[in-house]
């Protein structure tokens, strides 16, 4: 085996935690545990199947030692929320390398309740730390603003086009037992919310929560031993890139290289066009930012998003379903949401979403890290090749 893309590599299986939202009960390295032993059911194997491990913190060693797996390979890549894309991009390199048989990617989060959460403060001889966050620019929603003021501005669009894809994810929401927001709501409503930070208001902004998922991965000859190989879902393509760690250096504020650059790969590597796309898990840490990846990846042309989710295409029945789970905003997000977005892909792709779409047979998965300092992109498939 030579190539990580076409198929060679099969998602065997993915879980969440048992429950996600508000989960006092468990630590960060707890949440990870759980969402591990539930994936690894979900494959029909155990930790001592395990060669390889990936997360973006704790540490991977920590983690195999946590669930008593003696790994040959390790990757404690963290580009922020996109992270668990990137994984999935090495541990098929690395299977296909032959340097790990299979591979546990896990993710845990105590966002909410802050249980097990190392103490964070920016590092004041980085670059963010010297000419960012003294000005300000600590979280995300002030950091956010600059960039989605000046997509909006250069596009002709308004704080409307930010509402409507609120209220499109909150519609995907309203019927997942799972989803934090589940309350419907209106463009009106969305606007009369209070303000965080202009020109967010609340709703525009993620929901914060505790929970975590894993994906256990092999190859496509594996899987078809395995129990549940028929609800494999395979690797097309993928992509990575990053432009830097300073928003405001961004080259252009309007458009994220990262989003291109790991999207045109991930589609060239894939070997599909974007008609050939059925779903779209487009990471909405906050409003603007799915609008951003719809142009930036092709979908439509620049300054076209916020009517095309205006017009209901990203909806039930629309052309580009979006976000089925309810995203970010209305779904969960632990603070790194990429895991959550990959997992709602491969549910769709076997047919058991909660909102099941008629046709899913290939699904685009696009991620964001650190406000628009990396991207990796996956394109994931019910069928092989």
């Amino acid at each position: 085996m030579t190539s990580m893309h076409h198929g060679d590599i099969a998602i065997v299986g993915a879980a969440e935690t048992t429950d996600i939202g508000v989960r006092p009960d468990l630590s960060v390295l707890g949440l990870h545990a759980e969402a591990a032993r539930n994936a690894l059911a979900d494959a029909g194997l155990t930790a001592k199947d395990v060669d390889g491990v990936a997360t973006a913190g704790p540490l991977a060693l920590e983690v195999s030692h946590h669930l008593g797996i003696e790994p040959r390979w390790l990757d404690g890549t963290m580009v922020g929320g996109c992270s668990f894309m990137l994984h999935v991009r090495h541990a098929a390199a690395a299977i296909a390398a032959g340097a790990a048989d299979v591979v546990l990617v896990t993710h845990g989060e105590s966002g909410r309740s802050r249980v097990g959460v190392a103490p964070w403060a920016p590092n004041p001889a980085s670059a963010t730390g010297q000419f960012e966050a003294v000005y300000g620019a600590q979280t995300p929603y002030s950091t956010f603003t600059l960039p989605a003021l000046r997509f909006l501005h250069e596009r002709g669009m308004t704080r409307e086009h930010l509402a409507h894809v609120v209220v499109a994810q909150r519609t995907w929401a309203l019927n997942n037992p799972r989803a934090f927001r589940r309350k419907p709501t209106t463009v009106e409503e969305v606007l009369a919310g209070p303000t965080i930070a202009y020109p967010f208001t609340r709703d525009m902004c993620c929901v914060v929560t505790d929970g975590g998922g894993a994906l256990v991965l092999t190859t496509a000859e594996r899987a078809r031993d395995l129990p549940g190989g028929d609800r494999a879902v395979y690797l097309l393509g993928s992509g990575e890139s990053a432009e830097g760690p300073l928003v405001s250096q961004m080259a252009d504020p309007g458009s994220f290289a990262a989003f291109r650059k790991a999207g045109e790969e991930a589609f060239r590597t894939a070997g599909i066009s974007h008609a050939d796309v059925d779903h779209l898990m487009a990471y909405d840490a906050f409003a603007h930012v799915p609008l951003y990846m719809l142009e930036d990846l092709g979908f439509v042309g620049r300054g076209e998003s916020g009517d095309f989710v205006a017009e209901g295409n990203t909806l039930k029945g629309g052309s580009l379903p979006m976000n089925t789970n309810g995203g970010g905003l209305s779904y969960t997000h632990t603070g790194m949401y990429g895991m959550f977005a990959i997992q709602e892909a491969v549910r769709q792709l076997r047919g058991e979403a909660v909102e099941q779409l008629p046709k899913a047979d290939i699904s685009f998965v696009q991620g964001v890290g650190m406000f628009f300092a990396a991207a990796g992109s996956l394109v994931l498939s019910r069928h092989q090749g």
